[in-house]
């Protein structure tokens, strides 16, 4: 299971979010969990909530992603580069053949976007639902 966290959901584990929190936790203790913070989503998470980008970057299930030229060239045709970063990061690729589902607080966000499969990381706890 590959899951990109997106900005909000971020900002809801540095508030100690449960849900987001579960998935930290499976990514370090399950095999075959992978959780990625892309760089630009850090950043804004950290304007949001002062502290998350260095908390997140410190656990060990997490895998930040840099911004590289693929990244940076996806992110120079978007609107805010936090949900460009996080869309590229959750495309398919060699080592993620079915891409990556985006864990959000804000799925109207990714609404209608090509590709995109999310997770739904709510302030209160309810199940979470994956949808395409």
């Amino acid at each position: 299971m590959h899951i990109v966290l997106d900005d909000t959901a971020m900002a809801a584990a540095g508030q100690g979010n449960v849900l987001a929190s579960r998935l930290i936790h499976r990514a370090h203790a399950e095999s075959g969990w992978f959780l990625y913070a892309p760089a630009c989503a850090l950043v804004e998470a950290d304007r949001a909530r002062p502290g998350t980008a260095e908390h997140l970057a410190s656990l060990p299930g997490i895998t930040v992603l840099e911004l590289d030229l693929a990244a940076a060239l996806a992110v120079a045709r978007q609107e805010t580069w936090a949900a460009a970063h996080c869309q590229h990061a959750a495309q398919p690729t060699p080592d993620r053949p079915d891409g990556a589902i985006i864990a959000t607080t804000a799925p109207r966000r990714w609404a209608g976007k090509w590709g995109v499969r999310r997770v739904l990381v709510r302030a209160k706890e309810m199940p979470v639902a994956v949808s395409a």
